[in-house]
């Protein structure tokens, strides 16, 4: 019994330590060696200061930028708290809100069907990136917003929608803060 007691404890400390030290520190060093953004959040900076992340949506109000999916993280966009609502299909709180985001969006673009992803959250709640439908959906407001042409706006468009992984993973999608800065960029801002 001793002897299995001291090869218990051994054990325990000899994985304790190449699990819980030597291999945690191994992938962190290959990860900073070879994928340093990637695995520093994808952040993205601007005169020196972080503004964003590629990876992590957050809240654009101003009718002069694009707006992302809602949220159901926290307040919206909180990390910390990233989930979805866990409201079912024939919720009423969840169908009134999703009536009320339709109803504001038609009335922003008349006759134009509104796309799916811009009145429902995902399930993470903190999706960065919305359809190329739902962007050209908004290009009108942009346009009126920003005195630009509609033509620049869908060239912006086009030129950050990333398509399918692989040519069949995922879905073709526009990552709402890079083309806000490219909004910004183009007027010179």
């Amino acid at each position: 019994m001793k002897k299995n007691l001291l090869t218990a404890i051994w054990m325990t400390i000899a994985t304790t330590i190449l699990l819980g030290i030597v291999y945690p520190l191994t992938v962190t060093v290959i990860a900073q060696m070879f994928f340093h953004d990637k695995a520093n959040g994808q952040l993205i900076e601007q005169d020196g200061q972080v503004i964003g992340s590629r990876i992590i949506g957050q809240p654009f109000t101003s009718a002069g930028y694009f707006h992302s999916r809602p949220s159901a993280a926290g307040t919206g966009y909180d990390a910390a708290n990233s989930s979805p609502s866990n409201l079912g299909p024939t919720n009423q709180k969840l169908i009134d809100r999703v009536k009320n985001d339709v109803a504001a969006l038609q009335a922003e673009n008349p006759g134009v069907p509104v796309p799916i992803d811009l009145v429902t959250s995902s399930g993470s709640g903190l999706d960065p990136d919305i359809s190329p439908a739902a962007a050209y959906f908004q290009a009108p407001r942009i346009v009126r917003q920003r005195h630009m042409s509609d033509e620049q706006v869908r060239q912006l468009i086009a030129a950050h929608t990333e398509q399918r992984q692989l040519g069949i993973l995922g879905e073709p999608r526009v990552n709402v803060l890079e083309l806000n800065l490219a909004l910004d960029r183009a007027a010179g801002k």
